[in-house]
């Protein structure tokens, strides 16, 4: 007689006391065909998701943006990480510099959400007593504070100033930026790992793409009834595909797919030969990067970027999804279809480019439906976890252990997949 696995879960609700202690996750540190998944607490808790704002997404980069929207000196985008609003741009030398998005004086919110640049002759400019400071962060205007710019004859009303006050001192609140390939990250960590610690080798095994000059064609925005890590979850199996994507699954065979990592904060597939469309759609559209070398030229790439982010490759697109936790249970994601420069001169390139933008909206749709429905289910406390899928499900496992190591204070890279040939391309489906 077998024990039911089942008994061995944690009893709902978890107290949140429990979040880091490593015991709490003991049957997701398994093996994967042994494991069982992340506990419910961690999808449905508002402690849980507090705590995680700190541990998972205060303390390493988070992918926020794309480098072409701040293309230029006084170019900006404004993002949320952790609850926290940020503001990147680039200084007078085009150098990437990311602040805080609050004022030094009382903490007004500096710029709007859906700012582009910060201002003229690339000036921050508080809205509310008028500080300003430059784009390398530093307080260049405090009116009316020092002294020093008193109207005549209005002096006996600023008869006292400001004491031991210097601009020098309060400057914007520096936030690290970084980048590669298409993607802004930003980092709260007071002393952060170099971006390159987290990527690990995808900057190797995306160099033929040349990413950082592909450029954004279409974005959508979605309200999802759900926690971010079910939608992760979602992009990382293919395990739901015949029944949640009738479309897809005729243009992404299970048999093609692989899983595709080595070692880094990443999960990864891919799915080869990229088939052809069908009547209900498909990948096909424009013509493919010339520079791609014989896997890549027939090859679709899929990425979780650890935390939040999820990137796909195909030789002639790419599609990115930004997934920003607004609650336990809700996220706001942004989709972005991108192309890369040789499809400028396409002459079918505006017509390729709406029939991806209406498949990936189509297979999207389908699967914020089927998360939002599994969120439902987390809901009910009779639900205590479940089994992971060895063939489908072993990057889910490895993102799981990676959201637990943050929970419970574990600074760890995942390794590869463990093959000897360099590749670490692992068919989903072996050979019997």
């Amino acid at each position: 007689m077998t024990l039911d696995p089942y008994l061995a879960l944690p009893a709902r609700p978890v107290a949140p006391e429990r979040f880091t202690d490593e015991e709490t996750y003991r049957q997701t540190r398994l093996p994967v065909d042994l494991a069982s998944t992340l506990i419910p607490d961690a999808y449905c808790s508002p402690e849980f998701f507090a705590l995680e704002r700190e541990r998972v997404f205060a303390s390493g980069w988070v992918a926020v943006g794309l480098v072409g929207d701040v293309d230029a000196p006084g170019r900006c985008v404004v993002v949320e990480v952790a609850g926290r609003s940020i503001l990147v741009t680039r200084n007078r030398h085009g150098e990437l510099r990311g602040f805080h998005n609050v004022c030094r004086h009382r903490a007004t919110k500096l710029l709007d959400d859906d700012a582009r640049e910060v201002g003229r002759h690339h000036r921050i400019r508080c809205p509310y007593h008028s500080w300003t400071y430059d784009t390398d962060g530093a307080c260049l205007g405090t009116p009316l504070f020092e002294g020093s710019d008193v109207p005549t004859g209005e002096e006996p009303v600023f008869d006292r100033m400001a004491r031991g006050f210097d601009r020098a001192d309060h400057g914007l609140l520096p936030v690290s930026v970084d980048s590669w390939g298409l993607f802004l990250f930003v980092s709260l960590a007071a002393e952060p790992e170099p971006l390159t610690t987290a990527l690990g080798d995808l900057p190797q095994r995306f160099a033929d793409h040349h990413l950082d000059g592909w450029t954004a064609q279409r974005r959508l925005t979605y309200e999802v009834a759900a926690n971010w890590k079910l939608v992760g979850e979602n992009f990382m199996e293919y395990y739901h595909l015949p029944w949640v994507h009738p479309e897809l699954n005729q243009v992404s065979r299970f048999s093609d797919h692989y899983r595709w990592q080595g070692p880094g904060r990443y999960t990864g597939m891919c799915t080869t030969p990229v088939s052809r469309n069908t009547e209900a759609g498909g990948w096909d559209g424009l013509r493919p990067l010339s520079s791609l070398g014989p896997q890549d030229a027939d090859a679709g790439r899929f990425v979780w970027l650890f935390p939040s982010t999820a990137l796909v490759v195909l030789p002639n697109h790419a599609f990115v999804l930004f997934n920003r936790p607004v609650a336990a249970n809700r996220t706001v994601e942004t989709a972005v279809l991108l192309t890369h420069p040789e499809s400028a001169d396409d002459p079918d390139a505006e017509a390729g480019v709406e029939a991806l933008a209406k498949f990936w909206d189509l297979v999207n749709r389908q699967d914020l439906e089927i998360v939002e429905r599994v969120q439902e289910g987390l809901e009910n406390p009779a639900y205590r976890g479940g089994r992971m899928c060895f063939r489908f499900e072993e990057p889910l496992h490895r993102f799981q252990n990676m959201v637990i190591d943050r929970m419970v204070g574990i600074d760890r890279v995942p390794a590869g997949d463990g093959l000897d040939d360099g590749d670490t391309m692992t068919r989903m489906f072996p050979d019997p």
